[in-house]
Formats: C-alpha cells, sequence, structure tokens
C-alpha cells in the first residue's frame, strides 16, 4: 500500500482536501483562533480531530497546543525551528500587547474582549525611547501581528492613533516565559545602545 492510500486510510471520514487546508492554515498562520472570523472553523474542525493532528504533527517534529481556555491552537516544534522572525519593533509593540492583555484582562468578565488604542502603543513607546515611532514603522508591525492573528483592527487605518485594536489572547502563547525574560533584556540593551549612537534598528531581528 503506498503513502497516499494508508494516510487516507488513517483519515477515514475525515476529508483529506480540508485536513489539508487546516493543517497548512495552522503551519502558515501560527496561531488558530475560536474568536477570530478567519479561523473560527478551522478551529472547531482542528477540535474535532485533534488526535488525529497531533498524530499528524508529530512526525513533522511539532507538538500540537489546544489551548481551549484561550481558545487558541498553535505548533511548538521540538526542534527549535520554524519560528518567526522579528525586528526589534515588532517585539517590542508584541510586548507591550502582550502587557496590556494581561493588565486589561484582569479588568474585565471572561466574555469581554480585550480593546485598545493604537495611541496607547505610541505613547508606551515614547515613554521607552523618548522618541515617536514612525507611522510607517507600527503600520509594518501591527500588519504583521494581525497575520499571525494576534490582534485585529477595528477600524481601516491600522497605524492611527484613533484605530482601535482587538488583543487575542494568543498574544500569551506569542513567547514562552524564557523566551520573553531573554527579549526583554535584549531590547533593554539595544535601545541603551541606540541611545548611545550605535547600530540601527532596521539592521536587527529578534527571534519569536
Amino acid at each position: 500500500m503506498d503513502y497516499e492510500n494508508r494516510f487516507e486510510r488513517i483519515l477515514g471520514s475525515v476529508s483529506k482536501d480540508k485536513f489539508r487546508q487546516n493543517a497548512n492554515k495552522l503551519l502558515n498562520e501560527c496561531f488558530i483562533m475560536k474568536d477570530c472570523t478567519d479561523t473560527k472553523i478551522c478551529y472547531y474542525n482542528i477540535l474535532k480531530d485533534k488526535e488525529l493532528y497531533r498524530a499528524y504533527f508529530d512526525l513533522l517534529g511539532y507538538d500540537i497546543i489546544i489551548n481551549e481556555e484561550y481558545g487558541v491552537i498553535a505548533l511548538n516544534n521540538d526542534y527549535g525551528t520554524g519560528r518567526i522572525r522579528l525586528r526589534l519593533l515588532d517585539s517590542i509593540v508584541l510586548l507591550f500587547l502582550r502587557i496590556i492583555y494581561i493588565e486589561e484582562r484582569k479588568k474585565l468578565s471572561q466574555s469581554d474582549q480585550v480593546i485598545v488604542y493604537v495611541d496607547e502603543l505610541y505613547e508606551r513607546y515614547r515613554s521607552l525611547k523618548n522618541e515617536r515611532m514612525k507611522k510607517q514603522d507600527m503600520r509594518s508591525a501591527l500588519g504583521l501581528l494581525k497575520k499571525y492573528h494576534i490582534i485585529s483592527n477595528l477600524d481601516a487605518d491600522i497605524s492611527s492613533p484613533d484605530t482601535r485594536l482587538r488583543i487575542f489572547p494568543s498574544v500569551i502563547l506569542a513567547f514562552d516565559t524564557e523566551e520573553l525574560n531573554c527579549v526583554y533584556e535584549e531590547t533593554k540593551a539595544r535601545l541603551e545602545k541606540y541611545s548611545n549612537g550605535g547600530e540601527t534598528d532596521a539592521d536587527e531581528e529578534d527571534a519569536d
């Protein structure tokens, strides 16, 4: 029996095309969210056949993380590959969003969404680096995080200070604790270097 026939036997009643679409979406988009319109159907499809997806990704060296409390599905690679590379500015914005999410979540009921104005990100950046982030840099950072279902914008211009962002609980899983501490310390060190006239953030990348 060839590989394709054996795989179809494992799939059983699950559509091969649907399985392929869901698996690729998870690989390409990092986080599958229950409360995100773009990934909701995929979330429930994976949840329904989670052992099948778990077995498949295990062969590829991935652990599939299913957090039903947060309504998030993600992948973790056992070999440290398949990770997204972020610029320093992207990492800073992601850290701000994570902090805001944790702060606001404490004030809200379980069903409430965490909403923030982009202006708060500008202000936090200004307090950190004593200058305002360029609008195109903010647009680039938020566009990337939107692509991977960390946020969604509720207004048209994603970089406008008046734009509202919804922060998804996937922001909690974007870093593990050890990585978060490393990025925080590295960010502080690099900002100190910039303030002393060292390297520019255009040349630097951080690991997510």
